[in-house]
């Protein structure tokens, strides 16, 4: 199971921090990711660390902005997000696969949390 939280409004250029703790299943075996949905939009890749926490992978729009962490002793993976967009504007989920590979489409995921509300205005 996947909670996730940590979604609010803010203004343009703030910053939000994510949390998605996990449980009932053996977390470090699992590469995390985050996606988001925006209205009207599918579901895009955001983010995903491998399971060591070493190796990390963005999206083009994202990157240089926000910050994909784990600890692995909480079950816990996080998304420090600075410099934040309207456009960045979305319900954001985290998920878990066990795929050697890190960028992954949301089918390709095993587990899903619940979706967090990340609203930027301009």
């Amino acid at each position: 199971q996947l909670q996730a939280s940590g979604g609010g409004l803010v203004q343009t250029g703030a910053s939000l921090r994510l949390s998605c703790a996990a449980s009932g299943r053996p977390f470090s075996t699992y590469v995390m990711v985050w996606f988001r949905q925006a209205p009207g939009k599918e579901r895009e890749f955001v983010a995903a660390i491998s399971r060591s926490g070493i190796s990390t992978y963005y999206a083009d729009s994202v990157k240089g902005r926000f910050t994909i962490s784990r600890d692995n002793a909480k079950n816990t993976v996080y998304l420090q997000m600075n410099s934040l967009k309207p456009e960045d504007t979305a319900v954001y989920y985290c998920a878990a696969h066990r795929l050697q590979t890190m960028y992954v489409s949301p089918t390709e995921c095993d587990y899903w949390g619940q979706g967090t509300q990340v609203t930027v205005s301009s």
